[in-house]
């Protein structure tokens, strides 16, 4: 006999989190005693839930790659979405979500910049600007509905790629509740919800662009919004193994989903070699005219570039055990060369300032500490990366995807051609790193010759080289 539904809230409706956590919902329905629906928030103003109600919430996820040594290539259609709503157009609609008994998760990404504080949210907003206070005030509907009912309470587990990311987010919410006065007993209910901690890890590009004609062959509709992914899936979750108990992913073959107590190795280890090696390659082999993940690693000179900067700079500055890292490593690229995936550079440049910032700037900091001197090639990355945002010098053919404010920063910063200039007044924007990367010299001093070199030649593999000569 099956369960009573298990439904939940899915702030984001991108590629990620249709292959990813609609995927898990999914097999949960079909191979277990599961009953989910997914009912989906558009958690920024643009977004695709028109076109995902224009397909009735259905859509394909293809799996392709190899996976211990076999491999896959699979389809699969997902119908568990029920509700698909859109805020900015449908605001009652949306508190009207909180008000349903069988609602017992929250699940969200909404990019690295997404859990953040705003300090213009106003609880009069329809909605506020930012996904914390959006999903505050759902939250504070669902209290009021049930006058404060334990035992309406919710999961609460996003997936966004920051550290601690529910700890922070429950901080936030708190933050914003007391700013709106929304008085003690509904802090008290805030506090019984259960943030998790986590940790996801899938390649996800996204919509097939090269040979359609294959995935749309044998199609039941057509299907504007089917979705590619490699066979790999990780899902680690920090908290009480009860939740395996209302969220049973673990009796799932395809899906290897573990809580653990502290997921801390799990997520240095990821977020700084996988996403690591995706943010610094981005600059890099956009500004050599490279498309895709793949073809980063059929470049001689960008494969050595990245291989160079996981095994002698990211790897050195983990303290952990090194043949352990060595080999993630290692499955890392083989991922990377799924002849089946194709992950445009352009895509995962989506905000890659706060990337940078969590993925590739604590292996640089740590591997100062450690070895006294800047990294070389992550130094070399970090002012690609600059160099990037300089659209109008760098003359380069890509939309800049991040927030307003750093793309109108580095429109300002490169209003000069002084490169030392540029970098000193980068790194000391503290709102981009968290802190002030210009009082760091042997980082700024690295960065600048390296912006230097791209500056004047324009060429990306010759810049690294002369680069590479002043660094020696």
């Amino acid at each position: 006999m099956k369960k009573k539904d298990t439904d939940s809230i899915q702030f984001g409706e991108g590629n990620f989190m249709r292959a990813f956590v609609d995927y898990c919902i999914q097999l949960l329905n079909e191979e277990t005693d599961f009953v989910g629906k997914v009912n989906i928030v558009q958690p920024i103003e643009k977004g695709i839930i028109a076109d995902l109600k224009n397909q009735n919430g259905k859509y394909h996820v293809f799996q392709e790659g190899v996976i211990n040594g076999e491999q896959v290539r699979s389809r699969h259609l997902i119908d568990c979405i029920d509700k698909l709503i859109n805020p900015y157009l449908e605001f009652q609609s949306y508190l009207k979500l909180a008000e349903n008994e069988s609602l017992t998760f929250i699940f969200s990404n909404t990019t690295e910049a997404g859990i953040a504080y705003d300090i213009n949210d106003k609880i009069n907003d329809k909605p506020p600007n930012s996904f914390p206070a959006k999903l505050l005030i759902l939250l504070y509907q669902r209290f009021q509905k049930f006058n404060g009912d334990p035992s309406m309470i919710l999961h609460i587990i996003p997936c966004e790629l920051i550290e601690k990311n529910g700890s922070k987010l429950k901080e936030i919410l708190i933050e914003i509740s007391n700013k709106w006065g929304l008085g003690e007993k509904f802090k008290c209910w805030l506090n019984l919800n259960v943030f998790y901690n986590t940790l996801v890890d899938r390649i996800v590009p996204g919509f097939p662009k090269n040979d359609i004609d294959f995935y749309e062959r044998g199609l039941p509709f057509k299907d504007k919004l089917m979705v590619t992914c490699e066979p790999f899936f990780l899902w680690v979750i920090e908290g009480s193994k009860a939740l395996l108990e209302i969220f049973p992913a673990d009796q799932l073959k395809k899906i290897n989903l573990i809580v653990v107590d502290d997921l801390k190795v799990y997520r240095t280890r990821k977020v700084r070699i996988l996403n690591g090696c995706h943010t610094t390659m981005v600059p890099v082999g956009l500004l050599n005219k490279t498309s895709t993940v793949s073809d980063v690693l059929n470049n001689d000179f960008l494969k050595s570039f990245i291989t160079e900067a996981l095994f002698e700079e990211i790897i050195p500055s983990i303290d952990f055990d090194k043949d352990e890292l060595k080999n993630y490593a290692a499955s890392v690229l083989e991922r990377f060369s799924n002849p089946f995936i194709i992950h445009k550079l352009e895509s995962i440049a989506l905000n890659s300032i706060s990337k940078f910032k969590v993925r590739v700037l604590p292996s640089i900091l740590s591997y100062l500490k450690i070895e006294g001197k800047a990294p070389k090639n992550l130094s070399f990355a970090m002012a690609s990366l600059i160099y990037y945002y300089g659209k109008e010098i760098s003359q380069h053919s890509y939309e800049l995807n991040d927030e307003t404010s750093n793309i109108e920063f580095f429109k300002k910063v490169w209003e000069t051609e002084y490169i030392k200039r540029v970098t000193e007044e980068t790194l000391s924007k503290s709102s981009l790193w968290g802190q002030n990367l210009a009082e760091i010299k042997p980082l700024k001093d690295k960065v600048n010759i390296a912006l230097e070199a791209i500056h004047s030649c324009g060429k990306i593999d010759v810049a690294y080289n002369i680069f590479k000569k002043k660094y020696d």
